[in-house]
This record gives structure tokens, sequence and C-alpha cells, in this order.
């Protein structure tokens, strides 16, 4: 039997042979040294015995966005912030709305698109100067899941504080706690998703755990400032008594009725292309179930 190694990152617990690629796209077990991505140094992935992030610095995306589109209410208003994304996800929500590049994989790209599309953490650090001009003041990790390259977040997010510069975390939140433990001291503020309050919608929908997204709010929420986000999907998260219990909960947490939450509007993409959108009123009566129990509440896409 060929020797396997277990991935630590997240709860899908993927077990993986030489040159195999885990569930997110982005991480692969290479215990020959560089493997897929010949730009970044695995050392420290072989020191650990755990995989390779293969989608470390590759770029899909790169745009400067204002800090409210993240969504981010209450953090740095009125400033902008440099958006980064790679390609990966560790949930498979059919509902995605960046799919074209959360959904891919390793294996759609080449050696020469891997080449093009590389920046290294210095690279990004210098482009994220460049930009101060216009207004901003750091890099999101976004349109992707940036915790499964949570290398890359922390080697830029090290450079960054050299410079002044915020780390933001647009994330799903579905990352176990040793992987919260070493990135949540460099972060500066989180938006993250809080898709149901379903265990069995996160495990037969989404495919990931919502225990899971809990503790890293919990940890996330004593460590900096962090935000919330629920897409409201009709018949998945749209129930009114649901929105009533992740209120209640957030409002929980230490401060937790300060934590802003933000209840989104859904438009048909993916594997939903065909269904409606969230009827504007829908959204604005569960806004106003949550605003029992918290302070700040948001409506998005309306």
């Amino acid at each position: 039997m060929s020797e396997t190694i277990l991935c630590n990152v997240c709860p899908h617990g993927c077990r993986l042979r030489p040159g195999d690629i885990g569930a997110c796209g982005a991480r692969g077990y290479f215990p020959d040294g560089l493997g897929w991505n010949e730009k970044y140094d695995g050392s420290r992935a072989l020191k650990n015995n755990s995989t390779l992030p293969i989608n470390y610095g590759i770029t899909t995306s790169l745009a400067l966005d204002p800090i409210e589109k993240k969504p981010l209410a209450r953090f740095n208003p009125g400033s902008r912030i440099l958006s980064y994304g790679s390609f990966g996800c560790n949930l498979k929500c059919p509902f995605c709305q960046n799919y074209e590049i959360s959904m891919q994989s390793a294996g759609d790209y080449g050696s020469t698109e891997r080449e093009e599309a590389y920046v290294s953490p210095e690279e990004l650090v210098k482009i994220a100067l460049e930009c101060q001009s216009k207004g901003n003041i750091g890099v999101a990790f976004t349109y992707n899941e940036p915790l499964i390259c949570y290398e890359y977040v922390i080697d830029t997010a090290r450079l960054l504080r050299t410079h002044g510069l915020k780390t933001v975390l647009v994330t799903n939140g579905c990352a176990n706690g040793e992987i919260a433990d070493q990135v949540l001291p460099w972060i500066d503020a989180l938006n993250i998703d809080l898709k149901s309050f379903r265990e069995d919608v996160y495990a037969k929908i989404l495919k990931g755990s919502l225990e899971t997204v809990k503790s890293f709010i919990e940890k996330a929420a004593k460590s900096c400032h962090v935000e919330l986000t629920t897409l409201i999907v009709p018949g998945m998260n749209s129930d009114p008594k649901e929105m009533e219990e992740i209120s209640r909960w957030i409002a929980s947490l230490d401060g937790g009725a300060d934590i802003p939450l933000h209840v989104s509007r859904f438009f048909p993409r993916y594997k939903m292309s065909g269904a409606e959108p969230t009827g504007i009123a829908l959204v604005y009566e569960l806004a106003d179930v949550a605003r029992r129990n918290l302070n700040y509440v948001y409506t998005g896409n309306c």
C-alpha cells in the first residue's frame, strides 16, 4: 500500500497519496519536494509532514475595491482595499457566486499559465503600497477560499504589517482550530459566511461543517474585527425561525450584539442558475428578525 498523508487544514481530512490533490482542488501531497507549484518553497510542509498549498501565489483576480464591498460596514468605512483571489474552495455551494474561480482546481492550469499568474507576497505588498494614493489600506484575501492556502495569507500579512497596512480575510470559516490559531494573529478584520444554522445543510448541501464554522467565528471574535454574512437562499435558510436562531447565537458571543450581520440577497448562479432570486421583501423581513438580537444588521444585493 502506498504512503498516504492526512491533510489537517479543514474538516474534510483528505487522505492523500503522493501526487493526489484534496477536495479543495488547491492542496496536495508531494513528498519529493516542490511538486506542482515550483514557486513555493515547500520546506515547511515537508518538515511538518503536511500537504502543500499548490495555489500559493497563483492569482486569478486582483482589484481595488471599496471596503464596503467585502462586505465590511464598520471597519475603516470609506476606504479602499486591494482584493486578491486565487482558486479552489473546500465547500461545494451549488449557489456559489464566484464559481468560475472557486471551483477551479490545479488541473485547470498548465505550467505557462501558472508562471504568468504567480504573484509573490513581496510583489503583492508592492502593489498594495502603490495603491495607497488611491485610498488603499491593505489587502483583502477573497473571491475563493483563502484559508486553504493559509501560508500565503500569513506570509503576505507579515509583510503588510511591517508597512502599516491591514490584512482582511473574507472566508467561509471552515478551517480547523490549529489553522485558525496560526492565521488569526495576523488578521485585522474578517467577513465570515454563516451560510445556515443547520448541520444537515452544511453536511449535505455545502459539504462542510457548521460546528467548525461556529468555532472559527468564536475564535475570530476574540481576536479582531468580525462581520458576518448570511446569503438568503429560498428554501435553504429562509425560514424566520432560523434567522432568529442565527442572530440569537451571534448575540451570545462576547460582544456579540455588536457584531455586524449582513443579510444578503441570492441571485441565481452556478448549479442554481435556473432558480428565482430571493425576494427583496423576504430579505428585509429576515433583517428585521435579526435586529431583535443584534445592533448592526445590513441588507445586501437589494
